[in-house]
């Protein structure tokens, strides 16, 4: 739980400036869990077991860089490049987090595919894009079941707000 409020209070630090597509940003994004550390992993996932300790800790510069080195050595683990983008979102980078993103969108690794498009949205607020985000959030929240339904919902009335 520690980790958890670590890392919230994080991404509020990385992703508030005071403007409102920031406030936005931070009021939106929570970062992934980590589903990965404790698992068994071959030792040549060292470095990924590495990053995600300090991910699970709150620290995303440290995450980061260590995710960063990782999917240089290992392209195939596409789950390391969705807590890199999640780092890279906590720390206010949100242009290198979709390009994170984009190596799980045309993957052919199934079981990312809820994570990556909303993600993707959170990416977009976070960077000003709030036309863009508009639309991936109207494609999550009114089409096929989604796990983020409720949170592009959400991000849809926010956006609502904001334009009136």
């Amino acid at each position: 739980m520690v980790w958890y409020l670590t890392a919230v209070l994080a991404a509020g630090a990385g992703c508030t400036t005071g403007n409102g597509e920031n406030d936005l940003c931070s009021n939106i994004f929570e970062p992934y869990p980590d589903l990965i550390t404790g698992r068994v992993i071959q030792a040549r996932h060292q470095a990924l077991l590495d990053g995600m300790e300090a991910y699970s800790r709150g620290d995303h510069e440290e995450a980061a860089a260590l995710l960063a080195r990782y999917v240089e050595q290992d392209q195939y683990n596409k789950a390391a490049h969705l807590y890199l983008a999640n780092s890279l979102l906590v720390l206010g980078k949100p242009f290198d987090a979709e390009l994170q993103l984009d190596h799980l969108e045309h993957s052919n690794l199934q079981g990312y595919e809820d994570q990556t498009d909303w993600y993707t949205v959170v990416c977009w607020v976070c960077s000003g894009q709030l036309d863009r985000a508009r639309s991936g959030a109207q494609k999550i929240a009114k089409g096929r079941k989604h796990t983020y339904t409720g949170e592009a919902t959400e991000l849809l009335a926010q956006l609502d707000k904001m334009a009136s």
